[in-house]
């Protein structure tokens, strides 16, 4: 069953993995990876990279992706979005420190930021356009 707007956009809101996808060229599949992101609902999905990096040149020539993100214990849920990529920036010390801290557990996080090279990474942002959803309910 299909989630609401409500639902799918909380769910997407909470610290899952995200399956990103993004067109690899002819006769190629699509490009997928997993990422740390950042979403607030209603808002844009956020995530970063190293700007050098393929999945960072394939985005910026193709102009969007789509996210993946799935819970696999009971019930199963599972929330899809794609849209363009809205902006693209220099990742700042706040958009490293807000996805780090997702995912990290607190005292984790001041050793990660600085030992990342926010010189190097880039912030793209996609505003969500096309919403695939489903709970699926107890699988056990």
């Amino acid at each position: 069953m299909p989630l609401s707007v409500v639902d799918r956009e909380a769910f997407l809101a909470e610290a899952h993995i995200g399956g990103l996808a993004v067109e690899a060229g002819a006769d190629r599949a699509p490009l997928t990876v997993p990422v740390w992101y950042d979403y607030l609902p209603g808002g844009e999905i956020r995530f970063l990279t190293n700007g050098d990096s393929v999945k960072a040149r394939l985005i910026a020539k193709a102009g969007r992706f789509s996210m993946l993100v799935q819970r696999v214990s009971p019930t199963y849920r599972y929330v899809s979005v794609e849209g363009p990529v809205v902006r693209t920036g220099p990742t700042t010390l706040e958009d490293l420190t807000r996805i780090a801290a997702r995912y990290l557990p607190p005292d984790a996080v001041p050793g990660y930021v600085q030992g990342s090279d926010l010189n190097a990474l880039v912030t793209f942002r996609m505003r969500p356009e096309r919403w695939l959803s489903a709970d699926l309910g107890s699988l056990g």
